[in-house]
């Protein structure tokens, strides 16, 4: 995979993301405050989070793209990681916004007033995050990219948030105007979930979780000639840059020579039979007697 290609892609995706994710965010933001419908004010925070999300994006994609250097061996790309979970914290802050919009119009109530562009702002802007998140899921699969399913995850909300909004409209129109609050603090909760969610896959990576099952690369390890078995298999990082090491069993009388071949057909048969792993380090280690007997 040629990532100045994928750093180009993926930066082109924020961009156009971001524009759209700005354009809803204002819409419904003003909107929703010369109206005074605390549900839409309070969706278009959401809105607005996911383009201030893309800002933090096309920064981490900036340093995740990076060579390796003498600072980071391993490369930048946890960087992007990284920034996801400045996503989280976004939606955490979009929390509190909207709780305190909630809690404004909960100690000065007012008569709303429903009109026929409420629906059609909302619709309109349904369809633009429908359509985003799509397309984001489908570009963040292809590409690997941790942040576009975060960012996609993150935009993904906003469609229910949308959908409960519309709901409210409906009720508030038929007399019901306590629904709009209601409608808001489930919106809470909702964004709450999402940022937990978010959390939860970043560290995953962060902290050097498995990436793939060990026995799974026992299993065509150990297929491999001259190769008598292996344990001690760690892998750790995204599903795009997995970095592997394991220690191989071959026989105690084999050269130096035969053992560097051997170990390079382990390093080549993991990488072709697994997709993402970019570095495999191989111990070899001699098989006595005694561990054949054990």
């Amino acid at each position: 995979m040629d990532e100045q290609t994928r750093y180009r892609v993926l930066r082109k995706t924020l961009l156009l993301v971001f524009v759209c994710n700005l354009g809803v965010a204002l819409a419904k933001i003003l909107y929703g405050k010369i109206v005074g419908i605390a549900s839409v004010t309070a969706d278009g925070f959401h809105s607005l989070s996911d383009g201030a999300s893309n800002i933090i994006g096309l920064l981490g994609l900036s340093f995740a793209f990076r060579p390796a250097d003498e600072s980071h061996p391993y490369g930048h790309k946890k960087f992007e990681t990284l920034a996801s979970l400045g996503i989280a914290m976004l939606l955490f802050w979009a929390a509190f916004l909207i709780f305190q919009e909630i809690w404004n119009r909960w100690n000065a109530p007012h008569l709303l007033e429903i009109h026929t562009e409420s629906f059609f702002i909302m619709i309109v802007t349904l369809t633009v995050n429908i359509l985003v998140v799509l397309w984001e899921k489908s570009v963040g699969h292809k590409w690997h990219s941790d942040f576009l399913l975060a960012d996609a995850l993150h935009t993904q909300s906003d469609i229910f948030v949308s959908l409960g909004v519309l709901g409210t409209l409906v009720a508030v129109r038929f007399g019901l105007p306590w629904v709009d609050i209601l409608t808001a603090l489930v919106i809470v909760g909702l964004i709450v979930r999402a940022g937990i969610s978010i959390i939860r896959e970043s560290s995953r990576i962060l902290c050097d979780e498995n990436v793939l099952h060990p026995e799974a690369i026992a299993h065509i390890v150990r297929e491999i000639p001259k190769v008598q078995g292996c344990h001690k298999i760690r892998t750790r990082g995204r599903a795009d840059d997995i970095h592997l090491d394991l220690h191989v069993l071959v026989d105690e009388t084999m050269s130096v020579e035969e053992a560097h071949r051997v170990s390079e057909k382990v390093e080549q048969v993991i990488k072709e039979r697994f997709n993402g792993v970019t570095d495999v380090t191989v111990h070899i280690e001699p098989k006595t007697e005694k561990e054949e007997h054990s």
